[in-house]
């Protein structure tokens, strides 16, 4: 997935992944896409994504790596 910013949260234990994503959410430019790797699929941060106004995609590779592509919802 073609991202401008990457967060690598694999090794990270909860809420640390939660917290940077957030936290690069608030950084993130109209234009650009941030690309999260996890290593289970983020329910929680699904619905935190709905209410700012964001939208996602979701793959998971075959090693189990969840990947979620972010950017903002269109105008």
């Amino acid at each position: 997935m073609d991202a401008d910013i990457v967060i690598d949260a694999r090794g990270l234990e909860p809420p640390e992944p939660m917290v940077r994503t957030m936290a690069a959410l608030e950084q993130l430019g109209d234009a650009q896409k941030l690309l999260v790797l996890l290593p289970r699929e983020p329910y929680p941060l699904y619905r935190a994504l709905e209410i700012n106004g964001f939208s996602w995609q979701t793959e998971c590779r075959p090693d189990g790596t969840v990947e979620v592509l972010i950017r903002h919802q269109p105008q």
